[in-house]
């Protein structure tokens, strides 16, 4: 894909892999738009990025996301690109009965439900484009989960399971689906957490890098660093719970 002059709109774009994703792209002469869920995290984030345009939209929010489509639409009819990389991962204790539900939906509806929402309102705009693309941004966890994330895997996994399904049934519009799934990464969505995943993280810039350079090779899956040994992994271990299954071994399994 062309990744010069095009319109994009990246969600959570004002820290960490989109707001780098934002510079580089901005930097080979594309219209970027990105949101937040303040104004103040997006008049931080324009300071550093000139040009960039932005809007407020808490992506667990439906009302918000159909604001941000209507205001998109009218703004920028001519968007031809989505990176859908807004998202949240806490550590959860699923023992911990005391967690209210609605704490547990936000983490749900802003990495799996907001990006299917995003998706599902911007397709009739992106399929009117030439060429036009959806970047969903998962996870290495979509493939081997972390247990002190529980949530955040989940809907990973859940994001990589859809993003099969929807290239494979937008295969014959002008929309590619591309998987973004980065490693550890050097962002502040890991900020309270430093005591997990703190070797060997990547730079967000690299991140960036690496997906700007896989969808100008066209490749549906993008697995920047330590991701493409997870992706192997996870397959190893599925291979491993069959192997196990047929020899009549998942008591042992458990």
């Amino acid at each position: 894909m062309d990744m010069t002059g095009n319109t994009i709109l990246i969600t959570g774009g004002t820290s960490g892999i989109g707001k780098a994703l934002a510079a580089q792209l901005l930097a080979l002469g594309n219209t970027v738009i990105i949101t937040g869920r303040t104004q103040a995290r997006l008049d931080a984030a324009r300071a550093d990025l000139p040009g960039v345009h932005c809007f407020v939209c808490d992506q667990s929010d439906p009302d918000a996301i159909a604001r941000l489509h209507d205001d998109m639409v009218h703004s920028f009819p001519d968007l031809n690109m989505l990176i859908n990389n807004a998202g949240i991962g806490l550590k959860r204790n699923l023992n911990d009965a005391s967690v209210p539900i609605e704490d547990l939906e936000r983490e749900i509806r802003t990495n799996l439900i907001g990006p299917i929402q995003l998706n599902h309102q911007f397709l009739p705009t992106l399929k009117r484009q030439k060429a036009a693309a959806i970047v969903n941004v998962t996870s290495g966890l979509a493939f081997v989960p972390l247990a002190l994330k529980p949530l955040y895997s989940a809907t990973k996994v859940a994001m990589h399971s859809y993003s099969m399904t929807l290239r494979a049934q937008l295969a014959r519009s002008s929309v590619r689906v591309f998987e973004l799934a980065p490693p550890a990464t050097d962002t502040e969505f890991n900020k309270g957490q430093e005591d997990m995943n703190t070797a060997n993280r990547m730079s967000p810039e690299k991140v960036a890098e690496a997906a700007i350079r896989g969808m100008e090779q066209d490749r549906d899956e993008i697995l920047p660093g330590q991701a493409r040994a997870l992706r192997l992994m996870g397959r190893l271990r599925a291979k491993m719970v069959l192997a196990q299954a047929a020899a009549g071994k998942m008591g042992e399994a458990g």
